[in-house]
């Protein structure tokens, strides 16, 4: 009898492992606001493309609920989550593990579930600097770049472009003090400096690229600015990374004075495709879900 019993049990796990992996993948996007999000459309047509079970929703979290959100991510059994504005520094406080990436960028965008474990993520920076390179400046070493913002989104982004190696990096914020506490930090990865919005121009006229790491004309606000356009020196780069509206106020002005623009639509794809990867281990079906995207907001139009 015993032996019986020791020839079932693999095959009642095996059976359990089976269904294990048959079971729907829930996944899901934090933020306030969040009905601007085009997350669930592009993940949704992830896992539609690989052949995959599941659901991505959208939860629209108050900072005071965060603990409460993040512990039901456990609680539910999501396998992961994005992240995006204002809960991607403070979303740490609530993980197990951070991973040294992000822990160094002081930010995290992805958060991947192993029964119970919380390991956080920042797919942003390398997100972004393939969509900066592919569609913009193959060529970021030698580049003078003007950073307008030093939240979470440009920690992960300024990272990622001082491997790139270029002249120089200038964050400008509202707060002084925080881009220059940015530049102190780093300071030994690269030329990084910090200035208030009022001192960016100083910094303008010399550029190679602006990028705008704010939420300064993301929809419904599209006629918010960063910046005074006619002070953007013609013929260089502007990179925006609001996806929504496709071309902002910033990149409209630009564009009219004769710059290259680029737009936050491939950040946000790659950024999502790295998630993906992780939440899967499948390759990302990136032009699935860019095309998603696209038709998602050509539909508002």
């Amino acid at each position: 009898m015993e032996k019986q019993a020791n020839n079932t049990e693999p095959k009642l796990h095996d059976r359990q492992e089976a269904e294990h992996d048959k079971l729907p993948l829930f996944l899901g996007v934090i933020g306030d606001p969040i009905v601007h999000s085009k997350s669930p459309t592009m993940h949704r047509a992830a896992l539609q493309s690989c052949g995959l079970s599941g659901a991505y929703l959208p939860f629209h979290v108050k900072p005071d609920r965060l603990g409460e959100a993040i512990s039901g991510i456990r609680a539910l059994g999501f396998r992961g989550i994005n992240v995006t504005v204002p809960h991607k520094l403070e979303v740490m406080n609530y993980l197990d593990h951070i991973d040294e990436g992000a822990k160094l960028i002081g930010a995290v965008n992805t958060i991947v579930n192993d029964d119970g474990v919380l390991t956080g993520y920042n797919t942003d920076g390398i997100g972004y600097v393939r969509s900066l390179k592919e569609e913009a400046v193959p060529e970021l070493r030698g580049k003078r770049i003007l950073v307008l913002g030093s939240g979470g989104a440009a920690r992960g982004i300024v990272h990622a472009l001082l491997q790139e190696q270029p002249e120089r990096v200038v964050v400008a914020n509202r707060t002084t003090a925080k881009a220059r506490e940015l530049a102190i930090e780093w300071s030994h990865l690269g030329n990084l400096a910090g200035c208030g919005m009022e001192e960016a121009g100083k910094t303008l006229a010399s550029s190679d690229i602006i990028i705008n790491t704010t939420t300064l004309g993301m929809y419904p606000h599209v006629g918010d600015c960063p910046l005074d356009v006619e002070a953007i020196p013609s013929g260089i780069v502007v990179s925006d990374l609001i996806y929504n509206p496709l071309k902002t106020r910033l990149l409209v002005g630009a564009e009219a004075r004769g710059c290259k623009v680029h737009g936050g639509l491939g950040m946000f794809v790659y950024q999502g495709a790295y998630a993906f990867e992780r939440w899967t281990g499948l390759q990302a079906p990136v032009e699935a879900m860019r095309a998603a995207v696209m038709e998602s907001m050509t539909r508002e139009k």
